[in-house]
């Protein structure tokens, strides 16, 4: 499963053991494996390892697929695992069989490495990932975002309470918040589903007194911090989708 070709990776056999391993646990292996890579890694303070903005955790698949996440995620507490089964059942193929990287708070292109081959701790300035090369951030940390997802766009409804219904994510950070908009008028305050933990989506729901008429809808979420999502509108390439959701319904 793992490569041997190379000093990268330590303790191979230990990580196809477990369910899921927290790659923290092995991030130290994968460093110290390697003596050139921790020289060439040490800071200003004598640490075997970089700083967070350099330092990286890459995985590499058997297709060829190569993955860079920041080291820093995979020592700082958050759930970031190896994982080799799901759902209580072995890991399937299509999810990356035998073992697969999953990393919370980033997007796939830096976080979802599947059919794992190959981990090591090297910076951003040695090594670029796939789709860094292609013109993605190096590092793609996931935004707060929010959608709708009742009423349908261009729904026609009854006049009186339109629940008004979606999702909203900020993986890794939370969702503290949803505010819902009317036309342009002021921001009002949806109601949140309980959360098991700040790495699911979390529903959300606003009690709409519908009026007759043409009407716009949209929404924003706020992460933990209270740091609401922007309203500027960005594509996806090269450091992910933002901006509001925003429909218009008819109501008769």
């Amino acid at each position: 499963m793992f490569s041997t070709k190379s000093p990268r990776l330590a303790s191979a056999a230990v990580l196809v053991a477990a369910l899921g391993i927290r790659l923290s646990a092995c991030s130290s292996s994968a460093g110290s494996s390697s003596s050139s890579s921790t020289s060439a890694m040490a800071t200003s303070s004598g640490s075997s390892m970089a700083t967070a903005a350099a330092a990286s955790m890459d995985f590499g698949s058997v297709d060829g697929m190569t993955i860079g996440t920041p080291l820093e995620s995979v020592l700082d507490g958050r759930k970031a695992l190896l994982a080799v089964a799901m759902n209580g059942q072995p890991l399937p193929i299509a999810h990356g069989f035998p073992a697969r990287m999953l990393i919370p708070g980033f997007y796939g292109y830096t976080s979802a490495c599947k059919w794992v081959t190959d981990l090591y701790v090297t910076t951003f300035a040695a090594e670029q990932a796939y789709w860094v090369r292609r013109g993605y951030a190096e590092i793609g940390t996931m935004k707060t975002q929010s959608r709708i997802d009742v009423p349908m766009p261009f729904a026609h409804v009854a006049a009186g309470s339109v629940m008004v219904a979606g999702i909203a994510w900020a993986t890794d950070r939370g969702i503290a918040a949803v505010q819902v908009q009317i036309h342009d008028g002021p921001w009002r305050q949806a109601t949140l589903a309980a959360s098991d933990n700040p790495d699911t989506w979390r529903q959300w729901t606003y009690d709409w007194p519908a009026t007759p008429g043409t009407h716009s809808i949209q929404v924003r979420a706020a992460d933990d911090s209270g740091t609401y999502q922007t309203g500027t509108q960005a594509s996806p390439y090269p450091s992910g989708a933002s901006g509001y959701e925003s429909l218009v319904v008819i109501v008769a």
